[in-house]
């Protein structure tokens, strides 16, 4: 799951470079509110979780994600 993952937030972010377990995606230079909601809508579509905003503001890494997801499957 892990690889897939990472290849679709690479792309569903549109990053040059791929990204990371470890990526601090609030760091990327493209993360703003638009991109907030297409991570969210992304997991919602994707995974059929729904990730309160509270818990997602908790989140750092894209591992935190990927870990949630799992958490809730």
């Amino acid at each position: 799951m892990e690889a897939k993952f990472l290849e679709q937030f690479t792309e569903l972010l549109e990053r040059e470079t791929p990204v990371t377990l470890e990526d601090v995606f609030r760091e990327y230079d493209n993360w703003d509110s638009l991109a907030y909601l297409s991570v969210i809508s992304f997991v919602d579509e994707e995974y059929g979780i729904v990730i309160p905003r509270e818990e997602f503001g908790k989140m750092k890494t894209i591992k935190d994600i990927i870990t949630f997801i799992a958490a809730n499957s």
